[in-house]
């Protein structure tokens, strides 16, 4: 929640200072530890916070997809006031996680499986010519951080935790596609990044996805250390489109796991 935010940052989402400093006082003394990171969130907007923590409750499922939010309950269950929300609202449509529905309301998005499968496509195809740049271009500083972004998977996968090997799977692809160095790329590729995020989570939390989807990424980085351009961009496609039939098996899955119960429910 953002009732525990700093109280440096006012309602209106700026930055407030804690102290001012009198003609003549005396100079401060130096901050002490912990106080950067203290003035980092006091800096934040506080629209962005509330943007950050509604995608994190929408990845985790506490905002199911299709679910209508409320400006006044999300404000009051942040402890904020509505304006934030409301931007933060507006940031979310952009990034294609709600959508603004006149006269209807903010609802979290619902993603057909149809089109689910068109973005795994497009992705694949986006993914590719990634791994293909990066063989040419990334430096070997640049393949050690990719590495240790997989080395975070690894851990998370050891661990069976979905949340944090989601998180670290997201990262490692965007800091890829920073790294081509094509900014209209980055843009597009986070909005369909988004947009699959609630599909991913459900396909990642299938017994025996976090360890193949783990080797893959290890696979990637060692085409692209090796500068392999076609071979890196095809273990990106293919990855990609792995992920989409994990998904679909995950959906199978829970179809087949539902089927039962429905049945039980007509029998009485």
């Amino acid at each position: 929640m953002l009732k525990t935010m700093p109280s440096g940052v006012n309602g209106d989402g700026r930055a407030t200072r804690a102290a001012t400093t009198r003609p003549g006082a005396r100079p401060t003394t130096p901050p002490v530890p912990g106080t950067e990171a203290i003035a980092l969130v006091q800096s934040s907007s506080l629209p962005m916070l509330v943007q950050q923590e509604l995608e994190r409750m929408i990845l985790a499922g506490e905002l199911p997809a299709g679910s209508k939010l409320n400006e006044a309950a999300i404000a009051d269950r942040l402890g904020v006031s509505r304006g934030p929300v409301r931007e933060a609202f507006r940031a979310l449509e952009e990034s294609g996680l709600v959508r603004l529905e006149k006269n209807r309301g903010v609802f979290v998005r619902q993603v057909p499986v149809e089109e689910a499968d068109d973005i795994y496509e497009l992705r694949a195809v986006l993914d590719e010519f990634v791994g293909r740049r990066l063989a040419r271009m990334a430096t070997p500083e640049h393949v050690r951080e990719l590495r240790a972004r997989v080395e975070r998977m690894e851990k998370a996968a050891a661990k069976g935790d979905v949340e944090a090997y989601l998180a670290a799977n997201v990262d490692f692809h965007d800091r890829m596609v920073e790294l081509a160095g094509n900014a209209k790329l980055l843009v597009t590729y986070r909005r369909l990044v988004n947009e699959l995020l609630l599909f991913r989570h459900a396909t990642l939390v299938q017994g025996g996805a976090l360890p193949a989807s783990t080797r893959e990424h290890r696979n990637i980085v060692d085409k692209i250390g090796a500068g392999h351009a076609a071979a890196a961009g095809h273990a990106l496609f293919a990855h990609v489109m792995a992920s989409r039939e994990r998904m679909h098996r995950a959906r199978a899955a829970a179809a087949a796991a539902a089927a039962p119960r429905r049945s039980s429910r007509k029998s009485r």
